[in-house]
């Protein structure tokens, strides 16, 4: 693990939307094309145990600034994150893991942020391969990249994912590639990196709090136009580290299936889904 100490270039950097005095969105998304900012973004339950060792391991300069977004944690994360020079945005009430997005990717594009990375803080998902993400966005490879946890079934098993997890994980997944012409390895990462552009097509807003806000986000930018691919990276389960159970995660595939004939209802024109249509300015 890298030491924390030697990751100064990790801390906040002033926004440009403060320091520049931008009074609109045109604004701030011409001055974070022309700057590369890039932000790290991080929605947050209960993550004391393991944010530390999230922050630590993003490499020195990767990012210019991170943003937390805590969902109403019962633990300390959010005097760590502040401990840590994180700049920390809390919800007065749990607004689920969707909700925290939302809140996580306003924030990004206000700050002007121009590549914004998701990295989960519980340390499931390792934070070294965030420049290796970045660089395929500003070289225009792809618009989404995603980290994927199942380079082999072996490599995933031994990480710690539960057996019936990759079971489900690569059906879905394969429905997912066939019905939205994709070959991702993993469409179920928590390891996400955007290029502005996404951000400000998609009509994230309008996507589920809960956790399906992930798969309607990716059929979205199927259905936009945007270069999704992935890349490997090494994942840890163990107890800190946050997993939906059993039973949580049959309702996700179960509505996961429910985005696909949403995205071909809507392409075929049968019904007109707000799921994909352009957000408004």
């Amino acid at each position: 693990m890298t030491d924390f100490g030697a990751q100064a270039a990790v801390k906040i950097t002033p926004s440009i939307a403060a320091s520049s005095h931008l009074n609109t969105a045109a604004e701030v998304s011409s001055v974070a094309k022309r700057l590369g900012r890039t932000i790290a973004i991080m929605p947050a339950y209960n993550a004391a145990a393991t944010l530390e060792r999230t922050v630590a391991d993003i490499p020195a300069g990767a990012v210019d600034e991170i943003i937390l977004v805590d969902d109403c944690s019962r633990d300390n994360t959010v005097e760590i994150a502040r401990g840590l020079g994180l700049t920390v945005i809390t919800h007065e009430k749990n607004a689920g893991y969707g909700g925290n997005q939302k809140t996580c990717y306003r924030h990004a594009l206000e700050r002007g942020a121009e590549f914004i990375v998701m990295i989960h803080p519980d340390y499931q998902y390792d934070s070294r391969v965030i420049p290796v993400a970045i660089e395929i966005l500003k070289l225009g490879i792809c618009d989404v990249v995603l980290g994927s946890r199942i380079r082999t079934r072996r490599e995933a098993l031994d990480g710690g994912m539960p057996k019936w997890k990759y079971v489900a994980n690569r059906g879905l997944t394969t429905c997912e590639n066939i019905a939205l012409g994709q070959n991702l390895g993993d469409f179920h990462s928590g390891f996400r990196a955007y290029h502005r552009d996404v951000l400000e097509t998609i009509p994230f807003e309008r996507n589920s709090d809960d956790f399906v806000f992930d798969s309607q986000f990716l059929a979205q930018a199927v259905h936009f136009g945007f270069k999704l691919g992935d890349i490997p990276v090494p994942v840890r389960y163990f107890d800190e580290a946050s997993s939906i159970n059993f039973g949580r995660s049959v309702t996700y595939g179960l509505r996961t299936v429910q985005v696909l004939w949403q995205f071909w209802l809507h392409r075929m024109g049968v019904w007109r889904s707000p799921l994909f249509q352009k957000r408004e300015k």
